[in-house]
């Protein structure tokens, strides 16, 4: 499975959520963090999906920006 682009669903989600994604040890996202990705996108998001160097830096970048 892959992500859909962090520009999607990054802006959407929570701010539970992105400190989890930007305060987390490893790349793979937590549980309720690919099940906001599911609600935000529609998209099938699978059990070991992980961000790449990039959408770590759009996810820095981004941190401040908040949720709707």
């Amino acid at each position: 499975m892959t992500l859909p682009p962090i520009s999607e669903w990054w802006p959407e989600l929570s701010e539970d959520a992105r400190r989890s994604v930007l305060d987390g040890d490893s790349p793979h996202l937590d549980e309720d963090v690919r099940e906001e990705i599911r609600v935000i996108t529609g998209a099938v998001v699978g059990m070991v999906e992980s961000l790449t160097a990039a959408d770590l830096d759009y996810a820095r970048a981004h941190g401040e920006d908040t949720a709707d």
